[in-house]
């Protein structure tokens, strides 16, 4: 007699009711094209009160709610207390903006559960070797470079270090660590570099005491005479220089060190040269700044976000190297569970290696889209020219600046990137850095606008930092008028 099979009722989590999440789909994205079309009629920021803040205590739901209910409460609880850097007033730090195409890209990645680094003839990774090229070219790195779009400059500083210490070590430091070197590897970087560079350094094994923070000049670039100097009294004491990190940008002002100048050392001393192109490097594609960064493409490695300067939505950013071999060597590691180049049918003889292979994240989303799509959308001419307008905005800002008596400029603008002060007759250093806190802090909580400050040669000034797409001129006249009100109504 034939048994009775029991029937099991198996779970998904696919929607019950499809039509009435497709309405809520429509719904949001209705909501967020609203959103980012109107989000100059907000304030750029607000904190999120006490009572939004205590409705994220609490245990996990341990039934389902229905999924409007769960949208609302991202409408209500989430929503209206964001950083703020989508604004076209949001010049704290160095963030970028978004995009319209951008966001797209991002539901068609997680539509799919896009997966992009290993399974080398699928098209996801197709699009991000295309993403690197196109960088590379851009960027005036030569035919042949390597590259692996990153989470952001952190990352890709980490991977082009790597690569620097394998190659210049002069042993095989993947098989016997740093305690197989001889002496002790250093590096050399301006004192204003960016703190990724040091969290590399150290993740890496060099440690702190590595890294030698090279005074800088007047204009806040490297002192190539120190640079020198410093690296002859390494050698002299039985070190190993393996490395010189330049800054194309630095985060605080702006600075571009002398690139070709450091190229030059590099290759005189037989350093590896870095280049933390954060945010700078994309002055390379503006057709009237582009000298602003000349010597950079001689780096062997670059490291360089796209959520910055290109005004994507985070995370993305990208690392090129210029041997690719060097690369590849420092990260592939293949294990029989992940083995490739076997069974691809019709596509023998064809060699594409993961794109794992160049960097320490086997588990990698599909980043690159949004650059593609974007890039593919707009064009990169108009990059260019939107580079060129924050520049040019810079600088209309430093002239508002010069103009007003109440306020102090730091230093002269170089790139992108503007810090300045409210002033006022008789008050010492100590009480005007408290006064432009007080003056940052006022913008912030009011909705006004979003700078941040920074700390140059003992002095508190505003910084503003331009990597917005949507930031008019008219903003900037709002932004010193408002800055005078509040610096004047100060006791």
């Amino acid at each position: 007699m034939e048994k009775r099979r029991e029937i099991i009722r198996e779970e998904t989590l696919d929607p019950e009711d499809w039509a009435s999440m497709r309405a809520l789909g429509h719904r949001i994205v209705d909501d967020t094209m609203d959103y980012i079309e109107t989000i100059r009629d907000r304030p750029v920021w607000q904190h999120a009160p006490p009572e939004i803040r205590a409705g994220f205590d609490g245990p996990p739901p341990t039934g389902p709610l229905p999924p409007e209910e769960v949208y609302r409460e991202y409408v209500r609880s989430v929503l209206p207390y964001q950083v703020g850097n989508s604004h076209p007033r949001f010049w704290g730090w160095v963030a970028g903006c978004g995009t319209v195409m951008g966001m797209y890209s991002e539901l068609l990645a997680a539509s799919t559960d896009a997966v992009s680094g290993a399974f080398s003839y699928m098209s996801n990774n197709y699009v991000e070797m295309q993403v690197v090229d196109w960088c590379r070219a851009l960027l005036g790195f030569p035919p042949g470079t390597s590259g692996l779009i990153t989470s952001g400059c952190s990352s890709s500083t980490l991977i082009g270090l790597a690569v620097a210490r394998n190659t210049m070590a002069g042993y095989d430091v993947r098989t016997q660590g740093m305690q197989g070197a001889g002496k002790q590897m250093t590096l050399y970087c301006s004192e204003e570099v960016h703190s990724s560079v040091q969290k590399a350094v150290e993740l890496l094994g060099f440690g702190n005491d590595a890294l030698r923070r090279v005074p800088v000049n007047e204009s806040l670039q490297i002192d190539t005479l120190a640079l020198r100097e410093m690296i002859a009294a390494d050698r002299a004491r039985g070190c190993h220089p393996v490395c010189v990190v330049g800054a194309a940008g630095t985060t605080n002002t702006g600075a571009i060190d002398d690139l070709g100048a450091l190229a030059d050392i590099c290759a005189e001393e037989r350093c590896w040269f870095h280049v933390d192109g954060a945010f700078g490097a994309w002055a390379a594609i503006s057709p009237k700044y582009r000298d602003l960064v000349a010597g950079m493409e001689r780096a062997d490695s670059l490291a360089f976000d796209l959520h910055k300067w290109m005004y994507l939505a985070y995370p993305i950013a990208c690392v090129l190297v210029r041997d690719a071999q060097a690369h590849r060597n420092t990260f592939s590691l293949t294990p029989t569970y992940l083995a490739h180049g076997e069974g691809d049918r019709g596509l023998t003889g064809v060699d594409v290696p993961w794109l794992s292979d160049y960097g320490f994240e086997l588990s990698r989303g599909f980043l690159a889209l949004k650059a593609w799509m974007t890039i593919k959308e707009q064009g990169t001419e108009k990059y260019g020219r939107l580079i060129q307008q924050n520049i040019e905005q810079a600088h209309y800002l430093e002239g508002l600046v010069r103009d007003a008596r109440e306020l102090e400029l730091a230093l002269p603008v170089s790139l992108n990137i503007v810090n300045f002060r409210y002033v006022r007759p008789g008050l010492a250093d100590t009480r005007l850095n408290d006064l432009n806190k007080q003056i940052e802090t006022e913008l912030q909580e009011q909705g006004i606008a979003v700078p941040s400050t920074v700390s140059i040669r003992g002095r508190k000034y505003l910084h503003v930092a331009i990597t917005n797409h949507r930031s008019r001129r008219d903003d900037f006249d709002l932004l010193v008028r408002e800055v005078i009100r509040i610096g004047n109504g100060i006791a």
